[in-house]
């Protein structure tokens, strides 16, 4: 007969109390599971929920943001930053002309308010291509009003479109004029760090790398930049005198006395936006919530008490209805091409040799595509991935798909490398496009080694082996193959605009050897084909293709997330996946709030002297011309 051995206390203990820990661990485990399994099936059902639309609906536009081309996080990021309270973030240029443009039409809207003043980035095209959305509202005979506590004049560049502009009694508008002013290193680098940057270029404005090896601007490089700045600026002063009513020169003539037109206001920058016709009334936001009440529907529930949706708001409705209509009218697939240009597989918001080429691919593989416009918004970048894309865009046209590019804020060196071969060019007149010219660029640093006592030397088989260490003093022979190079590089590009463009290379050396255009000047110079924004040149492709006004259908080629991140994108976005993660300390936990961000110049001078296998120096095609 068996006897029941018969644990004593101490061993009791410890299995009680794993058994309990492993219970606990069961429970917590279930519990997880089934709460994400309901905040799943919560957020299947639910959706992204929008409120009805109602009639005599006031749209309030007051994007928070870097107006940009294209996003550069994926949609699941965006939402789950948006999520978690995240203002910061980037608003698309088409997104806001979109909602405009629709809101001019769509009979449940009664009026549009601008507030702009948490909007920044965009260039003078952008900002002109939104200030144009803007007009058309007004026109259709919807009222437009803006207001601002405190407005930079590219934001003014857009609000005085409006009907009535008001500003707040303490806050502020000045017109200050365009300026470009760079940092240059050669001092800090070559003196007093001993690092000595050789450069080696074609074209007496190619400027780009000037900061390198000088302690200031070159002559040159202040003469081509004033002429296109004042370009840009004196058709600024004719779009505001215009929306507003004001002589250009007198504009101008009260920005040349500004201190004494300030004093004679004692310091109220308010005052004097009034006084000089900037804006029509000094309110505060309170005053302007009771004047769209008194104008609009009543709403106690909501932001300022009357009847209004919001951007986002307004978009979501009008995706919502893309969504339920199934179009199957033949497209016209647009291509952004924003960013600097680099080799290889790149994400949105930078154009890369690999990856855009592959979106012009899809494009023209897609037989619902019909033709392409390129979206160019770029400085350039690396002369070889230019030049994959430039191909992409050559088998887009031999498969008998025409290609237009649009040109954004700035078009310029690589970007125009990338648009040359297009059927048609159009720019905005205030696009800076141009600066067609090579550069290479090879830092050595022998004597900043020295400082610290650290000597290079050693042996090779030919004069050459080990000629492009930059540890090493430069050979004046490898200087000489280094730009030899960058001449081949030159005759290259000038070359192909030649061909590209019907014009002899004699011509095109004329207006290139890095000089920088306005997008007007740039049409003067047969550079650019026609003056016009994005619906210019998506007509345009439409018309080539024999397309009418109505008989196709708008589609952004973009790379498409994965499954997951298209669900987790629609659940952050919903009602409840905000609420969720917003108030979750574990949620919270998971995403840096802030992200620095290199600057995309000093990432691409890395880029460039990073060593590419039988290739010296890297041809570059940029233009560091971009206005702040």
């Amino acid at each position: 007969m068996n006897q029941v051995q018969r644990r004593g206390p101490i061993a009791r203990f410890f299995i009680g109390l794993w058994d309990a820990m492993n219970f606990t661990r069961r429970l917590i485990f279930n519990l997880v599971f089934f709460t994400l399994l309901f905040i799943i099936l919560a957020a299947i059902s639910a959706g992204d929920r929008t409120e009805p639309l109602l009639e005599r609906t006031t749209l309030v536009i007051a994007p928070e943001g870097t107006l940009v081309e294209q996003f550069s996080a994926d949609p699941a990021t965006r939402s789950l930053m948006k999520a978690l309270g995240s203002k910061a973030g980037e608003v698309q240029l088409r997104d806001l002309v979109r909602a405009l443009d629709q809101a001019r039409d769509d009979k449940r809207i009664e009026r549009v308010v601008l507030q702009l003043d948490k909007l920044g980035g965009g260039g003078m095209a952008s900002r002109r291509e939104l200030a144009a959305a803007v007009a058309r509202v007004r026109e259709s005979g919807k009222q437009v009003v803006a207001f601002s506590e405190s407005m930079a004049q590219s934001q003014y560049l857009i609000a005085a479109e409006a009907d009535e502009v008001y500003l707040d009694p303490m806050g502020g508008l000045l017109l200050e004029g365009l300026g470009r002013y760079r940092q240059y290193y050669r001092e800090g680098l070559q003196d007093k760090l001993g690092v000595d940057v050789h450069l080696f270029k074609v074209g007496e404005y190619k400027s780009a790398a000037e900061p390198y090896v000088l302690d200031a601007a070159s002559p040159e490089s202040k003469e081509a930049d004033l002429f296109w700045m004042n370009d840009l600026w004196q058709r600024y002063l004719a779009d505001i005198g215009k929306a507003r009513g004001l002589a250009p020169a007198k504009i101008a003539a009260d920005i040349a006395v500004l201190p004494a037109g300030i004093e004679a206001v004692q310091g109220d920058l308010a005052q004097y936006a009034l006084q000089h016709e900037l804006v029509d009334g000094l309110k505060t936001r309170g005053d302007l919530d009771d004047l769209l009440v008194e104008r609009g529907v009543a709403d106690a529930d909501a932001d300022g008490g009357f009847r209004q949706v919001s951007l986002d708001g307004y978009l979501a409705h009008l995706d919502t209805a893309l969504k339920l209509a199934a179009d199957r009218r033949p497209q016209v697939a647009v291509v952004v091409a924003a960013g600097s240009i680099t080799g290889g597989e790149q994400p949105p918001g930078t154009i890369g040799g690999d990856s855009t080429s592959a979106l012009l691919r899809q494009a023209r593989d897609d037989d619902k595509v019909k033709a392409v416009v390129l979206r160019v918004n770029s400085p350039g970048g690396e002369v070889f991935a230019s030049e994959q894309i430039r191909r992409e865009v050559v088998a887009l046209q031999e498969a008998g798909k025409p290609v237009v590019v649009s040109m954004g804020d700035l078009a310029a060196s690589g970007g125009y490398w990338i648009s040359m071969n297009a059927d048609r060019i159009y720019a905005d007149a205030s696009t800076i496009s141009g600066s067609i010219g090579i550069f290479g660029m090879l830092p050595t640093i022998p004597r900043a080694l020295d400082k610290i006592g650290v000597h290079t030397d050693g042996v090779g088989t030919t004069a050459f082996a080990g000629a492009f260490d930059i540890s090493r003093p430069m050979d004046p022979a490898v200087g000489q193959v280094i730009q030899a190079v960058i001449d081949k590089g030159y005759r290259d590009f000038i070359g192909k605009v030649a061909e590209a463009r019907g014009q002899p290379v004699e011509a095109i050396d004329a207006v290139a050897r890095g000089r920088v255009w306005s997008g007007a000047q740039a049409k003067e110079r047969g550079l650019v084909d026609e003056l016009g924004n994005l619906r210019s040149a998506i007509s345009d492709a439409a018309t080539r293709v024999e397309l009418g006004e109505g008989e196709y259908a708008v589609t952004y080629v973009e790379k498409v997330g994965t499954p997951f991140e298209q669900w987790f994108g629609g659940f952050a976005s919903s009602r409840l996946g905000a609420f969720w993660l917003r108030d979750s300390g574990f949620a919270r936990g998971l995403v840096a709030q802030a992200l620095p961000h290199a600057q995309a110049d000093l990432k691409l001078l890395e880029g460039a002297i990073t060593p590419t296998a039988g290739v010296p120096v890297k041809a570059l095609a940029y233009c560091f011309c971009a206005l702040d």
